[in-house]
């Protein structure tokens, strides 16, 4: 386990806007930071980072924390590996404590299959630059035919497996790594028939894949051999750390560009992206000769909504994959195509020219996708009527995909222009597939809009409840909801002040001072874990600094318990107090201030919570009389405790009606 002076070290140093940035493109919006979030689709940005408190919140899914948090939920991964992940960020070294066998028992077998991969990758580098073998097969391959530099081949970490079908596979075991994670990576192969292990890579160049913090999840292994029936490329199979359909090959290394150039360069394979950021572009990525899926589209939008796809003017290729890229358009992305020229791809382009030529290229030469597409499908229907009415239709089935009404009408009517069709019928097919496909009944919303518009030219419209308004705290509350409340105002204003009057003189009561001496009176602890822990770190700070000062926000957002750290985010960003509507202060009716508000909330919130408390411990006594096992003297301790807490019931019902009238 880490220890906490470890962690705090690791919480001191991470600067939440660079951690955060590393994932989604932020800007700065005054003292804070905007972005989309990484974590639900959305076209408005809703994701906050404030710098200055060291958290992020999204107010669209309500996903909040500190840097730490947002790596678990970006990277998935536990707190423990969030924290190492952080701290070699940084350069800080992580001592751990000896772990107990529970501890060991427990340790996620995904840090033992990157540190068996990371070790992979070093190994196959090595081997490419110092072994006989590599230098004359691999890297004459990668620098003489491929053009690769030095230092490209170093940064990619390209690499070459022994064509020895066990090399690898017994270097790891000597170097001390297990049989299962050599198996569980893909690595290496079990034979059936001796049980040996041998090299799914032999005798391949390797291209290593890194996720999107650069570590190594897989690999991808290219044969020189002319032999037909051995696979050009062998991959990596699905594992606890690697899925294909979640990774971008070159993503690692492209973001921050992506994010300065506001879009992504999509290609197809390893090299082509190799040989783009060799000739300075470096805003591209590759599907790794996979179909395009939403997983993969999600993260590369979180740097940028926009999208150039290479081709490489080979048809039937370009035909395959555009039904991936719908996908694209419908995550509500702008894609955009090039088409190099005959005899060219992205390797072979990006090799004869400069990065300035390649740039120009695509900005002279790319079309929106829609119009490339439409244009390419009518190429092959000619004039056959058939065939045009397929292209039609396969049009309107891309269209019907792009979320957003005024993209959908612009495509629409350039595509009506160029297939020469009937603007209006192409509005209403496409209206028509919306209404089957995804709900969006446009001519049912419209009528109903209209019928609703007449009702309240009909009506005379009475004032309404906002829809920000929250509802007031009553007796009918949860004690779950009481603690949150209770927190919130310890929080957010514990060192704040409200006024009484007491015999006649106007007194001052410390909120954190009435909470604390509420709860110490009936030997209170909450019930809610995450709420109790607030409660006890606040009172940890209070009771040293004193009361009135205020306890920073940072004791609660970089809390070592995530779910406490995510828990008072949460409040911390909420804005829930109870506000009249707008429409009594244009009635010019009083409108509470907030210290009028807190005058009233926190004694009427530790009088409900009180009462909730008590009537769970009466219901606890009744249940306790009901037991058939109780003696006589225990039920008429019983009865006692039921009479006092009857009592006590009394008076804080009385009191509680009277804060709520």
């Amino acid at each position: 386990m880490i220890d906490r002076a470890t962690i705090d070290r690791i919480y001191a140093a991470a600067d939440i806007v660079d951690i955060v940035g590393d994932y989604v493109t932020l800007k700065r919006k005054g003292a804070n930071y905007q972005a989309c979030c990484p974590f639900h689709n959305e076209k408005t940005p809703s994701f906050v980072v404030s710098p200055a408190k060291g958290m992020f919140k999204c107010f669209g899914c309500g996903k909040g924390g500190n840097a730490i948090t947002f790596v678990m939920e970006s990277e998935n991964v536990t707190y423990p590996e969030a924290l190492k992940l952080v701290a070699k960020r940084y350069g800080i070294e992580v001592e751990e404590r000896e772990q107990t066998e529970e501890d060991i028992r427990r340790n996620n077998d995904r840090e033992s299959m990157f540190a068996l991969n990371g070790w992979a990758a070093e190994y196959f580098a090595k081997y490419l630059t110092a072994n006989p073998e590599g230098k004359s097969i691999g890297l004459s391959y990668f620098s003489q035919k491929r053009g690769f530099t030095e230092a490209t081949i170093r940064k990619f970490g390209l690499g070459f497996c022994s064509a020895d079908g066990a090399m690898m596979s017994q270097a790891a075991l000597a170097a001390g790594y297990k049989e299962e994670f050599l198996l569980s990576t893909g690595l290496s192969l079990k034979s059936e028939r001796d049980g040996r292990l041998r090299d799914r890579f032999r005798d391949r160049v390797i291209f290593p894949v890194h996720n999107i913090s650069g570590r190594v999840v897989a690999f991808g292994g290219r044969t020189l051999r002319t032999d037909k029936t051995v696979a050009k490329y062998q991959n990596s199979p699905e594992s606890e750390i690697y899925s294909k359909k979640r990774e971008l090959y070159g993503l690692y290394f492209a973001k921050k560009t992506i994010q300065q150039m506001d879009f992504a360069i999509m290609v197809e394979g390893y090299t082509d992206v190799i040989s783009m950021h060799q000739s300075g572009v470096e805003n591209v990525v590759a599907s790794s000769g996979t179909s395009l899926t939403v997983e993969q589209i999600q993260l590369l939008h979180r740097f940028t909504r926009n999208i150039t796809v290479i081709y490489d003017g080979d048809a039937a290729g370009m035909k395959a994959s555009l039904r991936g890229i719908d996908l694209i358009l419908k995550e509500g992305m702008n894609v955009r195509v090039v088409l190099l020229p005959d005899g060219e791809d992205p390797d072979s382009f990006a090799r004869a020219h400069t990065a300035e030529q390649v740039q120009d290229f695509i900005r002279e030469n790319e079309e929106d996708f829609l119009t490339f597409k439409a244009k390419l499908l009518l190429q092959d229907a000619g004039r056959d009527p058939i065939k045009r009415a397929e292209v039609v239709s396969d049009m309107v089935q891309s269209i019907v995909l792009v979320p957003d009404a005024i993209q959908r009408s612009v495509f629409t009517s350039e595509c009506a222009k160029i297939m020469a069709v009937d603007e209006n019928m192409l509005i209403a097919e496409v209206a028509r597939k919306r209404v089957v496909q995804t709900g969006d009944k446009e001519a049912s919303d419209f009528i109903r809009r209209e019928q609703a518009r007449i009702r309240r030219e009909q009506q005379v419209v009475q004032p309404a409840v906002t829809p920000t308004e929250k509802k007031p705290l009553s007796a009918g509350s949860s004690e779950d909801v009481l603690e949150r409340e209770l927190v919130k105002y310890l929080l957010k204003s514990g060192h704040r002040c409200f006024e009484v009057i007491e015999a006649g003189n106007i007194v001052a009561i410390n909120i954190a001072d009435e909470i604390f001496k509420n709860l110490q009176m009936d030997n209170i602890t909450f019930s809610n874990r995450v709420y109790n822990e607030l409660l006890q770190t606040y009172q940890e700070h209070w009771q040293r600094e004193g009361s009135g000062v205020e306890i920073a926000a940072q004791y609660f957002v970089n809390h070592h318990d995530p779910e406490v750290c995510n828990a008072a985010v949460d409040i911390l960003t909420s804005d829930d107090n109870y506000v009249p509507s707008e429409i009594w202060r244009r009635k010019d009716v009083h409108v509470e201030s907030e210290d009028e508000i807190l005058a009233q909330g926190v004694p009427k919130a530790i009088m409900l919570y009180r009462s909730k408390v008590v009537e769970r411990m009466i219901r606890a006594q009744m249940e306790r009389l009901m037991d058939s096992s109780i003696t006589e003297q225990e039920e008429a301790e019983c009865i006692k405790q039921l009479d006092m807490l009857n009592q006590v019931k009394a008076a804080l019902a009385k009191e509680s009606q009277r804060l709520i009238l």
